[in-house]
């Protein structure tokens, strides 16, 4: 029978965060690093955890070179040739420890992922990327790459329940993805009627993974820099971002001009661009699910990464929180009807 929860699920927008009393003088006090051990992998890492999204708009190696210098991740798109990895290899061994290979679940898929890390060693994290991350399928795969590449990290989504968190990290994932349908380009939601509000998404799932030694990334859903700061108060370790980097320089596709104006593309991977970029068009079994948007071009991404870092800082002096990782125990969340006066927008 179907059957209603009835248990309050929260988004960004629907709440702020409760201020506290801090010892903290200056923004520039704040320590936003954060160190990992991963469970499965046994590998560690260190940076500032924020990771631009696997989308060919986005997840680009000139955006790896640029978040890189800042100590950001960037999971590389799935569409690059070998030997274009190969080049970008060889000119930044630098960015390496920073970016992830990507992958879906086709076998021609798993090919091409085998190539890049079998050539390129330095890669040391794969993206297994898929809309439903609750098949049997996906879960067999996770496995199976688990087994074939022991001691790379293994970031596997995108789900939003606690349980399926547990399943895939018992199946060999470090990471898990969160996520299903609050990007800004998405439109699972309005196609499936199927999702999660993210907020609630994260805490569960955080929850869920902790308790395994496993980590989650919140992907999806921010639309500012205080959205990046909910989501690691709600217990994110990391931060995936796809529309909030959209738009500059070290994007994808070239600048359209209209009236005046600057644009850039900026698309869902399982929108109709996308799939006509890469395989040929919608096949007739399924429906598009994400829309094509023009983002208004932005410049230099150096910009925007400094303006969503200054924001997480300045959460952390509202709330006392010295490091990234005391944020989440320091956070308290207050909902809220309205976040913004908008009387001047």
């Amino acid at each position: 029978m179907p059957r209603i929860d009835n248990d309050i699920k929260l988004d960004f927008k629907d709440v702020l965060l409760r201020p506290k009393r801090s010892t903290l003088k200056s923004r520039s006090e704040v320590d936003l690093k954060r160190s990992f051990t991963f469970r499965n992998s046994k590998q560690s890492y260190v940076g500032i955890p924020i990771i631009a999204a696997n989308m060919d708009t986005v997840g680009t190696f000139e955006v790896a070179k640029t978040l890189s210098k800042f100590c950001l991740f960037t999971a590389i798109h799935k569409h690059y040739s070998l030997a274009e990895w190969k080049e970008f290899a060889s000119s930044n061994p630098d960015c390496l420890e920073n970016i992830a290979a990507s992958s879906g679940t086709g076998q021609s898929d798993l090919e091409k992922l085998t190539e890049i890390l079998e050539e390129i060693p330095g890669v040391q994290y794969i993206c297994l990327d898929v809309a439903n991350g609750y098949s049997e399928h996906f879960v067999e795969f996770v496995k199976n790459v688990r087994k074939k590449f022991p001691s790379h990290t293994i970031m596997a989504g995108n789900i939003v329940t606690g349980e399926m968190v547990e399943e895939l990290i018992l199946s060999g994932a470090d990471i898990i993805k969160v996520g299903i349908g609050p990007g800004s380009v998405c439109t699972t939601r309005n196609k499936t009627g199927v999702g999660y509000p993210q907020l609630s998404a994260v805490i569960e799932c955080s929850d869920a993974a902790h308790g395994l030694n496993g980590h989650i990334i919140s992907d999806g859903g921010c639309t500012c820099p205080g959205d990046v700061s909910k989501a690691f108060g709600a217990g994110a370790d990391f931060v995936m971002l796809g529309g909030m980097l959209a738009g500059h320089t070290q994007c994808g596709g070239e600048i359209i001009e209209k009236n005046g104006k600057k644009f850039k593309l900026f698309y869902g991977m399982s929108s109709e661009t996308a799939m006509r970029k890469h395989t040929g068009g919608v096949s007739d079994y399924r429906a598009s699910e994400g829309k094509t948007v023009e983002v208004e071009y932005k410049g230099d991404l150096e910009g925007t990464v400094r303006d969503i870092l200054g924001g997480v800082r300045s959460t952390c002096t509202y709330v006392g929180a010295a490091k990234l990782k005391e944020l989440s125990r320091r956070t308290t969340f207050i909902r809220v009807s309205q976040q913004l006066n908008t009387v001047f927008t």
